[in-house]
């Protein structure tokens, strides 16, 4: 277990004027507290673990900045990595903000009794905010929705991104509404008995304005992940970057109420300790929303189909309360459009449907082309309940040359078995944003970052991934607004026939 008494990093204020600064920066044998607005730069307090600390006047609102550097003339100063909310960019100072009131009460009911609806603030309305959400819940209510996953929403460069580009990641998007439009579309979504689940990302961060290994060594050369660097959560110092991201889950489950966490490919964190890291955040996250009176869903995005995930630590498992089932959505996907590219190669009898329903997954321990070796293990003791079973989804719409959706390669009649596969299985259901009404727009992959180098590479790593599979017109630009705007809905179409 990770030492209880770690500081939590950050800015909390201790009164109406006066707050403290944690960081750890182990890298560094001082460090600074820069205040811009008050033309004042204070020396911080160093522990022999790497934290620094300081107490100091400076109100909520007060904007402040790390300087590494001792260097008067060129400061290097850096954003707290534990920032609550930015001035501007990633790149700028953070902000003293005051703590999230404590949670309502809220009876979030285990997975089995979950329909979740995943969805983008930024392409779901218009207006792609928080707010703009609210209006929109009743209709998901009444469809029989009672949980909102949202995608990442953790701070990244400019304003438009998938998420999974986040490099503060206590900081809510300033795009979306802020941690204050957060707040209020929690007590919205509660008020009509619908849950809220946050995707989060601890598998890795993103390129631009990503200042992590610039405090300490949150990074590992031992492996390497798709996105880079892996982070450091079982190499020498890991404690304390273990501790960083379970604070992080903490902050949005306990402090502000989410009612669950879907953890990002959690095969890529690369964790070989006896002590896991997955299975810490999990019992701590549990322990703490019970200490409310509340539950807490630690949901997993996993390729392995690896069934210790869920199963409870009693049994030797990690405990967490479920799992995307990808299996089943390429199994549902193959049989009814015939696609055989990449991991669809596996895959395409209509007879795998009923073989991953009752084996839990298709691949239970068999040799498979796609990862062309065995993959799975037995496990049919695992509950239906805790595997979610979905058609579409970002991923396997957004990662697809176009966005296209399953209506466009199924058809009308093959949407419509989709549905009735993914709400009459045994599984929780998980909906796409738009599916319910068949929406016509692509969910196309889009960012906006600042770094003109960085800008090309990703249009040039986009076209190259699809290389294979382009025909008729080029990838979408990713960094083009006009991506972006085409993958928001349409509601009008809710209304229309078919």
């Amino acid at each position: 277990m990770i030492d209880p008494n770690l500081p939590t990093p950050g800015a909390f204020p201790v009164d109406d004027a006066n707050t403290l600064f944690t960081v750890w920066a182990p890298r560094h044998e001082q460090l600074a507290l820069h205040l811009p607005q008050f033309g004042r730069t204070l020396p911080m307090q160093r522990a022999d673990d790497g934290y620094f600390t300081i107490t100091t006047k400076a109100p909520a609102g007060t904007h402040y900045q790390f300087q590494l550097s001792p260097d008067a003339v060129k400061p290097v100063l850096r954003p707290d990595p534990a920032s609550r909310a930015q001035v501007d960019t990633v790149h700028g100072p953070s902000i003293v903000t005051p703590p999230p009131r404590p949670p309502l009460p809220f009876l979030n009911p285990d997975l089995r009794h979950h329909i979740i609806y995943e969805l983008h603030t930024g392409a779901f309305t218009p207006e792609g905010t928080f707010d703009a959400v609210i209006p929109r819940l009743p209709q998901l209510r009444d469809l029989g929705v009672t949980a909102i996953e949202l995608m990442p929403i953790a701070q990244f460069p400019g304003a438009r991104n998938w998420g999974y580009d986040g490099v503060l990641p206590f900081a809510t998007h300033p795009a979306y509404g802020g941690l204050p439009g957060l707040l209020r579309l929690i007590d919205a979504a509660h008020a009509h008995h619908i849950a809220v689940i946050l995707d989060v990302v601890y598998n890795h961060m993103g390129p631009e304005g990503n200042y992590l290994a610039d405090f300490g060594p949150y990074y590992t050369d031992a492996y390497k992940t798709p996105w880079g660097a892996a982070l450091n959560f079982d190499g020498p110092h890991s404690d304390h970057v273990r501790e960083y991201f379970i604070q992080n889950s903490l902050f949005w489950t306990r402090d502000c109420g989410i009612d669950g966490l879907r953890l990002d490919a959690v095969h890529a964190i690369l964790d070989h300790t006896a002590s896991p890291f997955l299975a810490e955040l999990t019992q701590r996250n549990h322990a703490a929303a019970a200490a409310q009176g509340r539950r807490v869903l630690i949901i997993a995005e996993s390729n392995e189909n690896d069934p210790r995930l869920i199963r409870p630590a009693s049994l030797h498992g990690l405990g967490l309360d479920g799992c995307w089932n990808d299996d089943y959505h390429h199994a549902v996907r193959a049989a009814l459009t015939g696609e055989r590219r990449g991991y669809y190669s596996a895959f395409g009898t209509p007879g795998q449907i009923a073989e991953t329903i009752n084996n839990r997954f298709a691949f239970t321990g068999q040799y498979t082309s796609g990862f062309k070796r065995r993959h799975g293990a037995p496990a049919r003791d695992i509950d239906h309940a805790a595997l979610i079973a979905f058609t579409q989804n970002h991923d396997q719409v957004g990662n697809r040359p176009f966005g296209d959706r399953l209506d466009d390669a199924a058809g009308e009649a093959g949407a419509r078995v989709a549905a009735a596969l993914v709400l009459l299985a045994p599984f929780t259901p998980l909906l796409w944003m738009g599916e319910e009404y068949a929406e016509t727009a692509p969910f196309q992959y889009f960012v906006s970052h600042t770094d003109p180098d960085l800008i090309e590479a990703v249009r040039r790593g986009r076209a190259s991934e699809f290389a294979a599979f382009q025909s008729g017109g080029d990838i979408p630009d990713p960094q083009s607004p006009d991506t972006f705007e085409c993958s928001k809905l349409n509601w009008t179409l809710r209304d229309r026939a078919p």
